[in-house]
């Protein structure tokens, strides 16, 4: 979606904007009321040059494009209260700006076939929540709850104020993710394909852990590792039920 007004109709009419791009140096009255309109919707902007505006459409944009999600997104402020008082133990996986749109819905798809509460991704630096992903995830998004939030790290300090311990998946970890305790609340969080955890949220988590690794290969693909670690943790819940 393109264009001053079409955006603004779109934002007033609860459509739930994945992202959206403004050129920088905008200016005008309608872009005025745009702002206004993204700061009552707390709708943080991403601001680019003309040209990449440009690449998204050759149409008359006006300055702005704007992704609308297929899916609802949430709070985790408002969502783990929700899990508390259903008398679950919240199972959360925080995804530090992964940007591959098909690693993403790999691991939606895992995420949900173990019964993850909640997937927190942050609302800049991540990959678009879109077609390609909800086929990737094999319609998982569409049952897993996703929630995007300004800062991360800030997430991570409400969930350890609220008892869940959040776990930090790194190579450079000395515990393996054996000798981890996911029965109970827990928070997982994977990194960035290239860059790892942000180094503001690997120092407010709990505890670092890392998979085994023997081969030459010193790396596993995102995906494949959150799938072994979230059905680590899933082995662990199962033994605790006995």
């Amino acid at each position: 979606m393109f264009g001053l007004r079409p955006v603004m109709e779109a934002i007033e009419a609860g459509k739930t904007i994945d992202k959206i791009f403004v050129q920088g140096g905008l200016q005008g009255e309608i872009y005025s009321e745009l702002k206004k309109l993204l700061k009552k919707y707390n709708i943080r902007p991403n601001t680019v040059p003309v040209e990449k505006l440009n690449r998204f459409t050759r149409k008359n944009h006006q300055g702005v494009v704007a992704f609308i999600s297929e899916i609802p997104f949430y709070k985790i402020e408002d969502l783990l209260p929700q899990i508390f008082e259903e008398g679950k133990i919240p199972f959360l996986l925080i995804l530090d700006r992964l940007t591959d749109v098909r690693n993403f819905g790999a691991i939606a798809r895992t995420a949900e076939c173990v019964g993850i509460d909640a997937i927190v991704i942050p609302d800049k630096g991540a990959a678009p929540i879109n077609s390609d992903a909800i086929k990737t995830s094999a319609g998982a998004l569409y049952n897993v709850k996703i929630c995007k939030e300004n800062n991360l790290a800030h997430v991570v300090d409400f969930l350890q104020q609220s008892g869940v311990t959040v776990f930090a998946a790194t190579e450079k970890a000395e515990k393996m993710i054996y000798d981890a305790h996911f029965s109970e609340p827990c928070a997982i969080v994977m990194g960035n394909e290239e860059t790892g955890i942000s180094k503001e949220v690997m120092h407010h988590a709990d505890e670092k852990i890392k998979l085994p690794i023997t081969g030459k290969t010193q790396s596993l693909n995102v995906s494949v590792a959150c799938g072994a670690i979230l059905y680590e943790a899933v082995r662990q819940k199962m033994v605790g039920e006995l």
